[in-house]
């Protein structure tokens, strides 16, 4: 039998598996037939403490990991919070990865970020270019955190033959994300702004930065598919580019989402606050070449699903506040 195909009878252990993209890797996996998903919760193990981690390992006794689990947020959350997004994203990639090892697991799928890459890494963002220079600085502790795992994986991989691979998803969006504005990324906070704002009949909605900064964005299921696709068909040592290959200014997707949600009021841009990366827009063709993945959603069914989750469970919101 195929050893990856092997997995769908074994436990396979998903880090962040009940959060948002978590939780749709692990519908998608009982979809294709895996039947025994691990899923940690904080409560129970604490993956920056190496006894709990040990614990966890013990208790699953997983054949795969996949390593999604992340301290993460906005640009504003990232400033607020940089030693704490520093140290959590560390230790809980350096403890699980070497804990993988030392129990033989047959294989660990690292999932990084797109803010690893350099504040000026020329477009469209290359798996090469990642160390030609140093990432933007408001979200850079995240960044180098979570490229630390891929530094593990290709020294590990060197000396112990473990078998550890790692990704690089590009600004996730999609149903079910986050949409506190302390936290929240760009998509998510911008509808909350535009469907508040229509609803309350308010004038104008206020936007960091100036507009000028380009974002790929992927939609969730997608990048779903793509790290279910490379934990089974994936094995090599090279960092792989998750995301859709579209690139999109921050000025373009408020005035797009602001058209989506039927907001017609005005646009502020606080200049005060800072833009982030100036460009973000992935070459996706490794994924292909390797393991087949492409981006299917279109961009803007994918926000018109996101906005009508969005609408649904804000209207539940504003149910259970009035009757409170």
């Amino acid at each position: 039998m195929d050893p990856q195909k092997s997995w769908y009878e074994r436990p396979v252990l998903v880090t962040g598996g009940a959060g948002f993209l978590g939780s749709h890797l692990v519908a998608r996996m009982r979809m294709a037939g895996y039947r025994k998903i691990v899923v940690p919760r904080s409560r129970d193990y604490d993956l920056t403490r190496e006894a709990d981690v040990e614990r966890l390992y013990l208790d699953a006794q997983p054949a795969v990991v996949i390593h999604l689990a992340a301290r993460v947020g906005g640009i504003g959350a990232n400033r607020a919070n940089p030693g704490r997004f520093f140290y959590d994203n560390l230790m809980m990639g350096a403890l699980l990865m070497e804990h993988a090892r030392r129990h033989q697991i047959g294989k660990f799928v690292a999932v990084g970020t797109i803010c690893a890459y350099p504040k000026f890494t020329p477009v469209p963002f290359r798996e090469e270019d990642l160390w030609s220079g140093y990432p933007e600085e408001t979200n850079a502790p995240y960044g180098l955190a979570k490229k630390m795992l891929l530094v593990q994986a290709q020294a590990y991989r060197q000396q112990y033959g473990f078998n550890a691979v790692y990704l690089l998803p590009v600004n996730l969006y999609g149903p079910g994300d986050h949409v506190d504005p302390q936290t929240s990324h760009v998509i998510p906070a911008l509808i909350r702004k535009c469907v508040e704002a229509r609803s309350a009949g308010a004038p104008a909605i206020a936007v960091w930065g100036d507009g000028s900064p380009t974002r790929e964005f992927v939609y969730v299921e997608d990048a779903a598919e793509g790290i279910q696709l490379a934990a089974e068909q994936y094995d090599g040592e090279a960092p792989v580019n998750l995301g859709s290959g579209m690139e999109i200014s921050i000025q373009e997707l408020v005035k797009t989402i602001c058209r989506l949600t039927g907001f017609h009021g005005d646009v502020t841009w606080d200049t005060s606050q800072p833009n982030g990366q100036p460009r973000r827009c992935l070459d996706t063709s490794r994924a292909e070449a390797l393991f087949g993945f492409r981006a299917r959603t279109p961009f803007e069914e994918g926000l018109r699903r996101t906005i009508a989750w969005y609408e649904t469970t804000w209207q539940k919101a504003r149910g259970r506040e009035e009757r409170q």
